[in-house]
């Protein structure tokens, strides 16, 4: 039997729109993630012995009809077709599966991702020709739909799966999440297979990149943070050392082109443990010396591990600082504090780990005065990047919840981006208009990336690293036009 995987197209004229971004957008550094849920339930269907077709629309830019002759000359037959969403698609995405639906009327058509996880009801009655929906975790979710169908057993014995059997929605029991991470398959081998790396850009990875998964879930609790929510929990549930070891080996023996592994974990230093026994394995095997590294890493990492990483080859460390004023962190439930902030971005200048500042204005509590005083330390932090975003509340998180009692949503789902797919303001609230929060950030993003120091330091550290300077020509070119705009 076929299961046909598909990141439907959206907005292909303006660029490669980015459905697993954490804040789906077109983005303005040419971004463009890899579907890794999808991939890793398609992996998955196929370990099990399905056979797999795997179409991603935004990756060559593909409009709905080009989409549509995919379909019809790779997966005609399957039997079950599988549609990553996201919530600034997700009108588009059921309409594009009620497409398929209509050419393919045997088929079952499943809608996968954070939006209709949260919003399962909802999303079920936008249309009759959307089959089901993979609540949360979805790869055993499809791998044990996908045998029901083969096999013609009961749809009600699929855990979290909500599905239509006549006028009504069933909605199954919850699965429980995965917690042998090591059954699940690498995903690079997927990669190799069935998608191109050269599609894929990670701005503050030299390209091309890949991007894979050591661990799920995290155990942090900011309220605007749309995967713990809605998809993988607050237990950080990990793979072993050596899985990890043994995927970065294979990415090596496999993908001479590739320049930096991106770890997309929420927060990949969680334990400080596992992270120095990962970093001293990749320093024992050599790896360092052939694979650059970055990841996501809470401010509450510490100087000796910011050392090991370096050594093991990590350059640059994601953390999300938000703000720098302690009660709106306390409003987020961001479980860090100012001081972790100041002390993580000296740490980081001393390990020689170069950081890219995540900066969100617009959250409960934020006024005038402290937007000016993030930017104040953002200018004083002087990381190697920085990005400035309002609060994009999606559905299923607290920060939506806030929003939305409060009255300060704006338009719909369509409306989280602007007709070219860039990021769009949702947000208002009586201090701030979500015109000031989007002013802010332009404002701010010109005068971090204009100013004369920002200019000598980018082009100091491209003399050394050549990478680093091909990756911020690329990057300049593609922001200068938000900048000036």
């Amino acid at each position: 039997m076929k299961i046909c995987f598909i990141n439907p197209p959206f907005k292909p004229e303006h660029g490669k729109f980015s459905r697993e971004s954490r804040s789906p957008a077109i983005g303005h550094s040419g971004v463009l993630y890899y579907p890794l849920w999808l991939i890793y339930a398609a992996a998955v269907a196929k370990e099990c012995g399905f056979d797999v077709a795997f179409i991603d629309a935004p990756a060559k830019q593909m409009n709905v009809e080009q989409t549509l002759e995919r379909v019809a000359g790779e997966a005609g037959d399957a039997k079950l077709f599988v549609f990553d969403t996201s919530t600034p698609s997700i009108f588009s995405d059921v309409e594009f599966a009620g497409m398929i639906k209509e050419r393919y009327p045997e088929a079952f058509t499943l809608l996968v991702g954070t939006h209709p996880s949260a919003t399962v009801e909802e999303t079920m009655g936008y249309s009759s020709r959307i089959d089901g929906i993979a609540r949360r975790e979805f790869d055993y979710i499809v791998r044990d739909l996908a045998i029901a169908l083969r096999d013609g057993t009961a749809l009600s014995e699929v855990k979290g799966l909500s599905w239509r059997n006549g006028d009504a929605v069933v909605h199954n029991p919850d699965a429980e999440f995965i917690t042998d991470m090591d059954a699940i398959p690498f995903a690079s081998k997927f990669i190799k297979e069935y998608l191109c790396v050269t599609d894929y850009v990670f701005a503050a990875a030299a390209f091309p990149s890949i991007q894979i998964f050591t661990g799920r879930g995290c155990p942090a609790r900011c309220n605007f943070c749309v995967y713990p929510q809605t998809m993988h929990g607050h237990r950080y549930r990990l793979r072993s050392v050596e899985s990890v070891i043994e995927e970065l080996e294979y990415i090596v023996a496999n993908f001479p082109e590739v320049k930096e592994v991106v770890f997309e974990d929420d927060t990949f230093t969680i334990s400080k443990e596992r992270v120095t026994q990962i970093c001293q394995q990749m320093i024992d095997k050599g790896l360092n010396k052939r694979l650059r590294w970055l990841c996501n890493a809470r401010v509450n990492l510490d100087y000796d591990t910011m050392c090991m990483m370096k050594k093991a080859g990590c350059h640059l460390i994601i953390p999300g600082i938000e703000s720098v004023n302690q009660q709106i962190l306390k409003n987020i439930r961001k479980g860090t504090t100012v001081e972790q902030i100041e002390k993580y971005v000296a740490n980081a200048r001393k390990a020689g780990l170069m950081i890219h500042a995540c900066y969100m204005v617009g959250n409960e509590g934020e006024t005038r005065q402290t937007m000016e005083e993030t930017l104040a330390a953002a200018m004083r932090f002087k990381t190697d990047t920085a990005q400035f975003y309002p609060l994009i509340p999606y559905p299923g998180t607290e920060a939506y919840d806030w929003a939305k009692r409060n009255g300060y949503l704006q338009g719909s789902y369509a409306d989280y981006v602007h007709e070219d797919g860039t990021l769009n303001c949702v947000i208002s609230t009586p201090e701030l208009s979500a015109q000031d929060l989007v002013d802010f950030c332009s404002r701010a993003r010109k005068k971090y990336y204009l100013r004369p120091w920002y200019i000598c330091h980018r082009i100091w550290n491209g003399l050394r690293d050549f990478e680093d300077l091909k990756r911020s020509l690329k990057a300049f070119k593609k922001l200068k036009q938000s900048v000036f705009r």
